[in-house]
């Protein structure tokens, strides 16, 4: 079942949410619960990490959507978060608190379903697996989704994840093998970086939380693709 939370000051749109709710549920077979909040505050303060997917109006009169987000992901790091708002402008300050798509009022419901039928694909994609990596006298397991990028240092292999970094012997070759079903890519000879944490790419840099790591000329081209492939809901 799908556990999704609205947070919405406005009835108008909250039940016509609550209406495509239904009418997704009816037309795809996938149960939902829905529980809703009239503003951020409801749901930021005491929250419990209990919501697959949180539908979040960005103006709200006390708590505004993007400070609520904020304290949504100081306790809850996996919940996927669709802003919605009157303007675009607000998509930009949803980088900063990992919210995965947007939608702009009045919402039509295929809008709605199309990014709806995207956060699923994501969360189908996001499914906790894991990776032994050895590590003096034994071996670590990681969950690949906490691996933010992969450095190598001659037969040394630096995984950092959400927890700091781990060494661990291996080649590059090896953990690129191990990790490219997850959604990792090889954007230069001695980095292998994880795409669900890749926000963005710059002067030549793919930018991954306060990292950025280079891409080489070779591996640019290929490096977008995959990039728009993993955002747009299309990998595998």
């Amino acid at each position: 079942m799908l556990r999704i939370a609205i947070v919405e000051d406005q009835d108008q749109y909250a039940h016509q949410l609550e209406d495509y709710l239904k009418r997704f549920s009816a037309d795809s077979g996938e149960e939902i619960s829905v529980v809703r909040f009239t503003d951020g505050e409801d749901i930021a303060i005491g929250y419990k990490a209990e919501f697959d997917l949180i539908l979040l109006d960005v103006q709200m009169q006390f708590m505004d959507g993007v400070t609520t987000a904020r304290y949504i992901r100081d306790k809850d790091q996996d919940v996927m978060i669709i802003f919605i708002s009157n303007a675009a402008l607000y998509a930009v300050q949803g980088y900063e608190v990992e919210a995965q798509d947007y939608l702009i009022k009045p919402v039509s419901y295929f809008a709605f379903a199309q990014r709806l039928e995207r956060a699923i694909s994501r969360m189908v994609r996001r499914e906790r697996t894991h990776l032994l990596v050895p590590v003096d006298g034994g071996v670590q397991k990681l969950a690949t989704r906490d691996i933010r990028y992969v450095e190598s240092q001659g037969h040394t292999l630096l995984y950092y994840t959400r927890g700091g970094v781990l060494e661990s012997s291996g080649t590059m070759r090896e953990a690129e093998q191990s990790l490219a079903p997850h959604h990792f890519y090889r954007c230069n000879k001695g980095y292998l970086v994880n795409l669900a944490h890749v926000d963005g790419m710059r002067d030549g840099f793919a930018l991954v939380g306060e990292a950025q790591i280079p891409v080489s000329r070779s591996r640019k081209a290929g490096f977008l693709e995959a990039l728009n492939h993993y955002v747009g809901g299309d990998a595998p």
